[in-house]
């Protein structure tokens, strides 16, 4: 059989490739790069340990305790009998759970009635005061743990409630000074910051107004940081500030001897 050059030509081509239908190439599409993340947030600081503080600030010493909500948190010690029923003072209340710190807190009336909301471990005492600057703002831990300061216009009350003390007035609030705080009465005071995050103090000044109180904390806050919340708390001769000795600084006991009893208590315990 004859072939032609064309027919020879595809026979060699033929024998140049492997029998049977080969696959095609697998073409692999170069992928998109991925989208860029948003920067993940700062780690948190480390957990830091409660220490006592000193400070003098326009003529104002503050005495304290410094502590991260992380590892300790407050509790509300009432008294349901009222005033020095069960406790003689801050010291003891602390002790009878276990506490390192304490503070007294709320007001109370003549009769020793809560002046404003309390909660303590979720039971409810007193009334909320709806007008009075003693009652502007309060300190608060809710049943997941939170807490936190605010006016008393911004808080939900309820059954989320696990903590809470009603004071005021306010000193400090979304880290600016307030306006029309009084400015003759001097008296020790007692009170609460917050820093907005973790970081919180407890503790007492010595003799001034609460005008001048404001402005201190608003110059140099007691423990160093920023403060973006301070609720004034029950002072003069309810004043009450006991620190343990387990405490790096410790211990403090800042009660003059004509204090008076007072019906309850902030106490510092580990979480």
């Amino acid at each position: 059989m004859r072939f032609t050059l064309a027919a020879l030509a595809l026979l060699l081509l033929a024998g140049c490739f492997p029998r049977g239908s080969a696959k095609p190439p697998v073409v692999r599409t170069p992928q998109a790069p991925a989208p860029a993340h948003h920067e993940a947030p700062p780690p948190l600081a480390p957990l830091e340990a409660p220490q006592v503080t000193v400070r003098t600030v326009s003529g104002i010493t503050f005495n304290g305790i410094a502590f991260d909500s992380r590892k300790h948190r407050l509790v509300v010690v009432d008294q349901a009998r009222g005033p020095g029923s069960e406790f003689a003072d801050s010291a003891a209340a602390a002790r009878s759970i276990g506490g390192i710190a304490a503070i007294n807190a709320g007001f109370f009336t003549p009769d020793g009635r809560p002046l404003g909301g309390v909660v303590s471990s979720g039971k409810p005492a007193g009334s909320w005061n709806q007008s009075s600057s003693l009652g502007s703002g309060a300190w608060f831990e809710t049943t997941a743990g939170n807490s936190a300061l605010a006016r008393r216009g911004r808080i939900v009350r309820g059954k989320n409630l696990r903590e809470l003390i009603q004071a005021g007035p306010l000193l400090i609030e979304s880290g600016s000074g307030v306006g029309g705080l009084e400015a003759t009465k001097v008296s020790a005071r007692s009170l609460i910051l917050w820093d907005g995050g973790s970081r919180w103090w407890i503790g007492r000044s010595s003799p001034c107004s609460l005008a001048a109180l404001g402005q201190s904390l608003a110059i140099g806050p007691p423990a160093g940081w920023p403060v973006e919340y301070a609720l004034n708390l029950d002072g003069g001769r309810s004043s009450d500030l006991w620190i343990s000795d387990r405490v790096a600084g410790g211990p403090v006991l800042i009660r003059p001897p004509w204090n008076r009893p007072v019906r309850n208590f902030l106490v510092l315990v580990a979480r």
